[in-house]
């Protein structure tokens, strides 16, 4: 600290010789030009035509006079050698989220001498105001439409939480599709000091809808052009980014340029990196008016309170119409509008240095931006190439993105010391400050109040449900070892599927790459992949049952698992079950019969007569025969043999069937992760309930053979997890009493006998 000290004393010492040697130079200077009150010229030519003391004596005093100038001047540059010097030399420090001042690098307030962004680096806190304060809230505003934008989001949201100190309040406007999987998301990420409002991007289609463009992005490419009109209208300033931008510093450093902002300046924007501007692309090349090479708009900071009162929304309006009539279209969405007015008013842009956004399209000068790693602030992936795009380093951008791509989320969670946050009391944290952490069960329980970071619909989905109300969806859940099994089920079940994955950051990619490298997952746009991000040691298997439950279309649902193959023709022969048992006016549950095999090459029944060929072959088995008789007995296999009628069933102690239910089934009972009871529960509620439990006798299903899951491991081998399953147990059946009276007292008889 003591050099640390010295070192700007030094500093503080050299910078006063520099300013105050030249002032002291020129008064000295002065005041020896004159002599009796009054001015004597420097210049020997004048002093001899109009002085007629002109002397020998006082020409070696003016002689004597020019060497000590040369003297000083020689002087001044030393020191500005050694000041340059210090600068290079002096520490920076910062102290996390108490540090109040950001480095702020040189743009350009003059857009009529444009000039390229040199990095000043980081400078020293000594001296400066603080650009941005310790907890002020830094707006963003992105416009998000569909499931692949909404992935997009999701990435560069990481790279800004993994660089902030500050508040942050998202501003999206989004379709109904992005709005369901973000609001969710950013629910159960529960980052502290972070805001999300939501804009409906459908209800402002009609503002742009009148401009044709060509633009990949469509419509929504548009929709940044009333921002002045759509967010609040007491919101003065707003950093309006794409979805394809990745950040590498911190956002508040962007947000700090704001001060620059000088006279009109509203806009803050980067140079445009290409030729297409300049219209010599290729011949006929007739790009829209732009000044010089024009702007790129991925990243704009934008003065909203300044905007409207020069009338922006009149201002963009009347020149696109008037461009329109001769360009008929737009090639790049709002870019091409907002370069239209910026070329007839030059004075509303602040041009930023191009290292704010390095634009990664074929055939930029996005090299000129930067020089080492350091000078890197925002990467901007504006090619419809993405991350196949031709550029000299693109393997590093790319590896910073993958970064940030597979980045655990959860590890964004941090608080910002000494600023209010509304995530910091919420429920979670309340409960689970209730739990005893002395308990021995304690993780057990902790796992039935735990938040998981949820992204519903990670690739594109879509289904109608069909207008007679008979649809079932498919629901299951998996985690990354059972990954195998979708296609497998895909050709089974044609109808809709709704899956819960339990994966991490890293593995959620990897999904994705399998799931876009295959065809037959690729050809089905019925299934919804939901992904449930780990966290905690168990598996949260009735948790994810509830999210696939919860995210369905269709009036009824097959309770199943990631195991089982249904028997081909299921989806429509459940379908007329439906109405056959009148699903929709009953509280009833249909069986589907479970079987499993021990070969991992089957050939499958392709009917209930083959299937029970094979059952007496010994190919097939009852499911769990071997193990777990009392899970399915009560099934009655026997009967369903030769049974061609459905027929009811009897709840018993340890049943678990997979059944067909309506959508407004119970949930399962989140307490049980893991192995062990997780589906015995959910039915006992259902018969708590007075479900009617009947037996389809021409569906049937079979397990596959797969290795032992973990957590059956943990359950046979660890006594502490088959001690803490049965106070569970207890503790739900109590709870079973208190919600369903005298009828819940045959389960805690039932259990006491089996």
């Amino acid at each position: 600290m003591l050099g640390i000290c010295r070192g700007r004393r030094k500093f503080l010492a050299a910078s006063l010789s520099l300013l105050c040697i030249p002032a002291i130079t020129w008064i000295y200077l002065f005041a020896g030009s004159f002599e009796d009150g009054k001015p004597v010229s420097l210049s020997p030519l004048e002093s001899q035509a109009h002085s007629p003391r002109y002397t020998a004596s006082s020409q070696r005093d003016r002689e004597s006079l020019e060497v000590r100038v040369r003297e000083v001047e020689e002087e001044n540059r030393s020191l500005r050698r050694q000041l340059s010097l210090a600068q290079g030399q002096v520490p920076v420090h910062r102290r996390g989220n108490h540090s109040k001042t950001y480095s702020m690098e040189e743009g350009t307030g003059d857009s009529e001498n444009l000039r390229a962004g040199i990095v000043a680096g980081n400078s020293s806190e000594c001296g400066q105001q603080p650009a941005v304060e310790k907890c002020e809230t830094i707006h963003v505003a992105i416009v998000c439409a569909g499931y692949n934008a909404s992935r997009d989001v999701v990435t560069l949201v990481k790279s800004v939480l993994f660089h902030r100190r500050n508040p942050l309040h998202f501003h999206l406007i989004a379709d109904s599709i992005a709005e369901q999987i973000l609001a969710t998301l950013f629910q159960t990420w529960m980052v502290p000091a972070v805001r999300v409002d939501f804009y409906n991007a459908d209800e402002l289609k009609s503002e742009v809808s009148w401009i044709p463009n060509k633009h990949y992005s469509g419509i929504y490419g548009l929709m940044k052009l009333v921002l002045t009109k759509t967010l609040p209208a007491n919101l003065e300033r707003v950093i309006v980014l794409d979805t394809d931008i990745t950040f590498a510093t911190d956002i508040a450093e962007l947000w700090a340029v704001f001060h620059k902002f000088k006279g009109q300046q509203v806009l803050g924007l980067v140079e445009n990196q290409s030729d297409w501007y300049l219209g010599n692309l290729w011949k006929n090349h007739r790009p829209w008016p732009a000044l010089g090479r024009g702007y790129n708009t991925g990243v704009i900071l934008l003065l909203l309170d300044k905007l409207r009162k020069m009338k922006w929304e009149q201002m963009w309006r009347l020149t696109a119409e008037r461009e329109l009539m001769g360009m008929l279209s737009t090639s790049l969405a709002d870019q091409d509008i907002f370069n239209a007015v910026i070329k007839q008013n030059p004075f509303l842009v602040y041009q930023l240095p191009c290292f704010w956004n390095v634009q990664l399209s074929d055939h930029t000068r996005s090299e000129q931006c930067y020089r080492d790693v350091s000078d890197l602030k925002v990467i901007h992936w504006n090619s419809p190439k993405k991350l196949r795009v031709k550029n000299k380093h693109v393997e590093f951008f790319r590896n910073l993105y993958l970064t940030f791509l597979e980045y655990d989320g959860n590890l964004l969670r941090r608080e910002l010391f000494g600023c209010p946050s509304e995530t910091d009391v919420n429920s979670e944290n309340k409960q689970l400050s209730e739990l005893d952490e002395d308990d021995l069960c304690y993780e057990f329980r902790r796992e039935r109040f735990t938040v998981h970071r949820t992204h519903l619909y990670f690739l594109h989905y879509e289904f109608e449900p069909a207008t007679d109300n008979t649809d079932v969806t498919l629901v299951a859940q998996l985690s990354m070892d059972r990954l195998q099994m979708l296609e497998a089920i895909c050709k089974h079940w044609e109808g809709p599927i709704s899956l819960a994955l339990y994966l991490s950051d890293a593995e959620a990619q990897q999904f994705l790459r399998y799931a876009q490298g295959s065809e037959v997952l690729m050809s089905r746009h019925n299934v919804g992949y939901h992904i449930v991000y780990k966290e905690g040691q168990f598996y949260p298997v009735n948790l994810l049952r509830n999210v696939a439950m919860k995210h369905i279309s269709t009036p009824y649902m097959f309770l199943s698992d990631i195991d089982f193959l249904p028997m081909y023709g299921l989806y429509e022969y459940l379908r007329k079950s439906v109405i056959q048992l009148d699903l929709a006016n009953t509280k009833k549950a249909m069986i589907v019969p479970a079987f499993e095999t021990l070969r991992y090459r089957l050939s499958f029944p392709k009917s209930k007569a083959e299937l029970l060929s094979m059952l007496d072959m010994g190919t097939l088995f009852t499911f769990r025969y071997h193990v777990w008789t009392k899970g399915h007995a009560p099934t009655n296999f026997a009967k369903w043999r030769t049974a061609t009628m459905p027929y009811r069933v009897e709840w018993e102690a340890d049943f678990e069937p997979y059944v067909v239910v309506r959508r407004d089934c119970s949930e399962y009972d989140r307490r049980f992760v893991g192995f062990g009871w997780n589906k015995v529960a959910h039915i006992m509620e259902l018969d708590a309930q007075e479900y009617e439990f009947t037996v389809l006798p021409n569906a049937y299903m079979i397990h596959m053979p797969h290795a032992p899951s973990f957590d059956i491991t943990k359950f046979r081998s660890n006594k502490q997890y088959r001690i803490c399953l049965k106070t569970l147990k207890e503790e739900f059946q109590q709870d079973m009493s208190r919600r369903y009276g005298f009828a819940a007292l045959k389960y805690l008889t039932a259990e006491n006998n089996s």
